[in-house]
C-alpha cells in the first residue's frame, strides 16, 4: 500500500512534514511584514479592485511604484500562503492519525481563505462612508483583516509545533498555574492587537503626540478626548499590563521544575520581544509615524504573541493523551 493512505496514518514524527510546517509558519511572517508595510505607507488602496490588481496578475508598473509594489507583493505573498496552507493541510489529512490535529489544519486553511475575502472586502467596500462615524466599511474589514491575521500566526505555529519530535516524544508536565497564566497573557495580547488594529485604520496612531507622558508638559492623562485619544490611550494602558503579565509568565516558566530548557529560553526571549516592542512604541511617536519604524512594532508585536502562544500551546501538551508512536 502507497506511503499516504488514510490507512497508514500515524501519530509519529514525520521530518518532512514538520520541516514543511514550520516553513508555512514562517512564511506568515512574510505576509505579516508587508502588510504591515503597505498599512504603514497607506498603500492599502494602491489598486481598487479585487482579486486582481488594475485588472491583471502582473500590473503594469507595480515594480516601479512603492505602493503598488507593496500592496501587490502582499497580494502574492497571500496567495502563495494559501498553497502552502492548503498542501499542509491535505498532507497531514492524509498522513496524521491524530483527528484533532487534521482537523486544525482544515481550520486554518479555510482561515486563509476567510482572510483573503475579508481583504479583498476591505478593498471593495473602502468607498462605502460610514455616515455615524470617521470612517468607511472597508477600514472595519481592514480592522477584522488585521485581527484574523494575529489568530492565523497562532494556527499555523500550533500546526507546526504539533508535528515536531519534541512534541511527539519528549512532552513536559508543567503547573497549572503557568498554564493559566499563559490563557492570560495570550488573552492580554489579542486584545491589544486588536485594540492597535483599531487604533492604526482610524488614524490615531499620534492623537497623543506625546511619549513616555500624554502632554508635553508631563501629565498623565490627556487633556482632551475623542474616540482616537481613547483608543491611543487604551492602547498604552494596555501596554502596561502587558508589561507586567509577561514578565510574570516568564517567571513562572523559569520557576517552573516541568519546563524543559527550550521554554525557559523561550520565556527569555518573550521578555526581549517586550522590551523592543516597547522600544519601537515609543520611537513610533518620537519619530512621527515612520513607516520602518511602524512596520517593526506590528512585526514584533505577532513575534511576541507567537511566542506566547507556543510557550502556552507546550504548556498544554498533555503526556497522557498523546502517545509516544513512533514513524521512522
Amino acid at each position: 500500500m502507497a506511503y499516504g493512505s488514510p490507512l497508514q496514518r500515524t501519530a509519529g514524527y514525520k521530518p518532512a512534514l514538520s520541516a514543511f510546517a514550520v516553513l508555512g509558519s514562517a512564511w506568515v511572517f512574510v505576509l505579516v511584514v508587508l502588510g504591515a508595510f503597505t498599512t504603514s505607507i497607506g498603500a492599502g488602496m494602491a489598486f481598487p479592485d479585487w482579486p486582481l490588481s488594475n485588472g491583471s496578475l502582473n500590473p503594469i508598473g507595480w515594480l516601479d511604484n512603492l505602493a503598488m509594489f507593496a500592496e501587490h507583493s502582499h497580494r502574492l505573498s497571500a496567495g502563495l500562503m494559501s498553497i502552502i496552507t492548503l498542501v499542509l493541510a491535505i498532507w497531514l489529512w492524509r498522513t496524521e492519525e491524530r483527528a484533532w490535529l487534521r482537523k486544525l489544519a482544515v481550520f486554518a486553511f479555510g482561515l486563509v481563505i476567510a482572510q483573503a475575502v475579508v481583504g479583498g472586502m476591505r478593498v471593495l467596500f473602502d468607498p462605502v462612508k460610514i455616515a455615524s462615524g470617521e470612517t468607511s466599511v472597508g477600514r472595519l474589514f481592514a480592522m477584522l483583516h488585521a485581527c484574523l491575521a494575529q489568530l492565523f500566526v497562532c494556527t499555523l505555529i500550533a500546526i507546526a509545533l504539533a508535528c515536531t519530535r519534541g512534541w511527539i516524544e519528549r512532552p513536559a508536565a508543567v503547573s497549572a498555574g503557568l498554564r493559566r497564566a499563559g490563557v492570560i497573557c495570550c488573552g492580554l495580547l489579542f486584545a491589544q492587537l486588536g485594540i492597535a488594529a483599531v487604533m492604526r485604520h482610524s488614524f490615531a496612531g499620534l492623537a497623543i503626540p506625546t511619549f513616555p507622558y500624554s502632554t508635553a508638559a508631563g501629565g498623565l492623562l490627556p487633556p482632551e478626548w475623542s474616540f482616537h485619544v481613547a483608543i491611543h490611550f487604551a492602547h498604552r494602558v494596555m501596554a502596561l499590563i502587558l508589561t507586567v503579565s509577561l514578565v510574570w509568565f516568564a517567571v513562572k516558566i523559569w520557576r517552573d521544575r516541568g519546563t524543559s530548557l527550550l521554554m525557559r529560553c523561550g520565556a527569555s526571549w518573550l521578555v526581549s520581544l517586550l522590551a523592543f516592542q516597547l522600544l519601537l512604541g515609543a520611537w513610533i511617536i518620537w519619530s512621527r509615524r515612520a513607516a520602518t519604524m511602524t512596520t517593526g512594532h506590528v512585526l514584533v508585536g505577532a513575534a511576541t504573541l507567537a511566542t506566547a502562544f507556543s510557550l502556552t500551546w507546550l504548556a498544554h501538551r498533555d503526556p497522557i493523551e498523546e502517545p509516544k508512536l513512533h514513524d521512522r
